[in-house]
C-alpha cells in the first residue's frame, strides 16, 4: 500500500508543556485510527497531520509533502471533519445554505453561486450518507440529529475532493448505534477512494469486525497493528 504519511519523532509542545510526542508511525490509504484519551493530543496530533498546527519538532511527510514546509499545498489536498470551532456549522441556517457557502468557498471569487435544491443536496451528501436518508435542503441544521450533523459536516469536507479526510473525535456521536453508522459511512469513504485518519478514545475492535473494517490502530505513543 501506498503510504499516505509518514511521522517520525513527531512532537508539539508550547510554553505549559508537552501537546503530544515524540510519536513515529506511517499511515497507509485505508482506514487509520488514532487513539487516546481526551487531552492525550489527539486533535493537535490530526490538525498537524492535516498541515494546519506547526510542530515543534521531528519530520512529517504527507502526500508526498513535507511539513510544514509545504503546508498550504497539504491544506488544498487534504479534508478535515469533525474538528470543535473549525468545521462547525451555523445551527441557525438550512443544509443549503451550508452547502451553497462551502460552494462559494471552493468558487472563484468572480463565481454567481445559485441556491442550492435538494438534487443538488443529493448530489453532494449522497456519497457520504449512503443508505441513511439524505436532508431536503430546507432543512434547519438544528433539525438534524447527531448522525445527519456529522455526515453533512463530512459531506462539506468532501466538496473539496480531498486526497485524504482528517475526522476528529468519532465519539462525538454518544450511541452505540450512531457510532456503529459513522464507522461504516467513514469505511464507504475509503472503499470509495480516499483515505480516512480518525480519532477516536478507544477501538471499536467487535464493531469493526461486524462492519469488515480492518483499521491500522495507532496509540497515542505507541503502535498497534
Amino acid at each position: 500500500m501506498q503510504a499516505t504519511l509518514v511521522a517520525d519523532e513527531l512532537t508539539v509542545s508550547y510554553k505549559r508543556g508537552l501537546v503530544y510526542g515524540p510519536i513515529s508511525f506511517s499511515a497507509d490509504d485505508g482506514l487509520t485510527v488514532i487513539c487516546g484519551p481526551a487531552g492525550s493530543g489527539r486533535t493537535s496530533l490530526l490538525l498537524t497531520l492535516a498541515g494546519r498546527m506547526r510542530p515543534t519538532s521531528g519530520t512529517l511527510s504527507v502526500l508526498g509533502e513535507d511539513l510544514p514546509r509545504r503546508a498550504r499545498r497539504v491544506q488544498r489536498r487534504t479534508g478535515v471533519s469533525g474538528f470543535h470551532g473549525i468545521d462547525s456549522l451555523e445551527e441557525s441556517v438550512t443544509v443549503g445554505a451550508a452547502i451553497r457557502e462551502r460552494h462559494a468557498w471552493l468558487a472563484p471569487w468572480w463565481s454567481f453561486i445559485r441556491a442550492v435544491d435538494d438534487a443538488e443536496v443529493v448530489r453532494v451528501c449522497a456519497p457520504v450518507f449512503g443508505d441513511i436518508p439524505v436532508p431536503a435542503a430546507s432543512t434547519m441544521i438544528w433539525d438534524l440529529d447527531e448522525v445527519e450533523m456529522v455526515l453533512l459536516r463530512a459531506s462539506l469536507a468532501m466538496m473539496s475532493r480531498p486526497s485524504v479526510l482528517f475526522f476528529d473525535q468519532v465519539e462525538q456521536v454518544h450511541s452505540p448505534e450512531a457510532r456503529r453508522l459513522l464507522w461504516a459511512r467513514l469505511g464507504a469513504i475509503v472503499a470509495a477512494g480516499t483515505p480516512v485518519i480518525a480519532s477516536a478514545i478507544a477501538p471499536d475492535y467487535e464493531m469493526w469486525a461486524e462492519l469488515g473494517l480492518e483499521p491500522t490502530v495507532q496509540y497515542m505513543n505507541q503502535e498497534i497493528r
